[in-house]
């Protein structure tokens, strides 16, 4: 089959290699489409510390299940899946109290082993979930960025008519304000430099969208701040935002060697709340539930899809900042 692999930091071609087969619990995907994300950009550049190479990358994916390991249960030969990514140890202290995101010996399907930037993938089938008949593989694609997104809330506290303010206007920040009204917020304000984000954010349903949240009317503050970003000076923006009693989350990646300043008294003083949201847990079943359901727009959200063949102009496109979501169709008919 033909793949993408990343032989070392910044060197990458497509090449063929053996097709995979299914171990006793796995199924084989045919992939459908594969969508590209901050994570693999790291992993091209060589700054994800559990990648080793060389690697296929690729953990938002979706396809047809071609062939199944003999105790693989709850998968068959023609299902249409989506793929929980995440490969949990099960055995280390958080795994057992049911937090394998912050698994101690934690790996993903095309983060630490093989991935899904090629004609087929294996995965355990447990980690296979069921599209519903109506949704395509270019839209189960997107469940692994939402099921992301449901996490967030997780975390958050919820009060019907509470107002949100998101800072970034790009894949995971649209989700989640498709998810904060559908949560019943009271309204959702977005932030973001990028004015053609910004009108999409609109057009999604946000209340108010601006460059500068000095812009935005409310003095008051916002109940819940999310930063979608990863950028200091959002964030540092965004903690002096949040409303009395209200939560800030960070949601966005932020270099790991990045520090932001914060003012300890207005903690105490305002009981703000602090809150971090990373991956995956138990919110990939309902992401799939929540897609089907329509309450998130796939069609809008996919804007972009190239072959295989030209990854390295996908990767162009999303350094550009243009667009929203982009995917990689590896089973599609080559172009001319």
């Amino acid at each position: 089959m033909r793949a993408l692999v990343i032989d070392k930091p910044g060197q990458f071609s497509v090449e063929t290699v053996p097709d995979p087969t299914p171990g006793a619990e796995e199924a084989v995907i045919r992939v459908g489409a594969v969508g590209i994300c901050g994570t693999d950009i790291h992993i091209v550049a060589g700054e994800f510390p559990p990648t080793a190479y060389p690697i296929v990358p690729g953990h938002e994916f979706a396809g047809e299940v071609v062939a199944v390991g003999g105790q693989a249960a709850g998968v068959r030969i023609g299902d249409m899946i989506a793929v929980d990514p995440s490969l949990f140890c099960a055995r280390c202290h958080f795994c057992a109290i049911g937090r394998g995101n912050l698994c101690e010996n934690w790996g993903a399907i095309g983060d630490t082993v093989d991935g899904a930037m090629a004609e087929y993938v294996a995965a355990p089938a447990a980690n296979c979930y069921r599209l519903p008949g109506h949704v395509p593989a270019t839209h189960g694609a997107l469940v692994e960025p939402l099921s992301c997104a449901v996490h967030g809330f997780d975390v958050l506290p919820r009060q019907l008519g509470s107002h949100y303010l998101i800072y970034g206007a790009g894949t995971m920040g649209l989700l989640m304000l498709q998810l904060a009204i559908a949560a019943g917020a009271g309204s959702v304000s977005v932030v973001d430099v990028n004015e053609a984000r910004l009108a999409m954010a609109r057009t999604l349903g946000a209340d108010a969208a601006a460059v500068d949240a000095d812009q935005l009317d409310r003095p008051e503050g916002w109940e819940i701040v999310i930063d979608c970003t990863g950028v200091i000076d959002a964030i540092e923006d965004g903690l002096a935002r949040v409303r009395r009693g209200g939560t800030f989350q960070q949601f966005g990646v932020a270099p790991a060697a990045a520090r932001a300043s914060i003012t300890p008294f207005r903690i105490y003083n305002d009981e703000l709340t602090i809150v971090g949201s990373m991956a995956v847990v138990h919110s990939f079943g309902r992401a799939v539930d929540l897609l089907g359901a329509g309450v998130i727009d796939a069609e809008t959200m996919i804007t972009h899809d190239f072959p295989l063949a030209e990854f390295d102009e996908a990767l162009r496109t999303f350094r550009s900042g243009i667009g929203r979501k982009i995917q990689i169709r590896p089973t599609a008919p080559r172009r001319p």
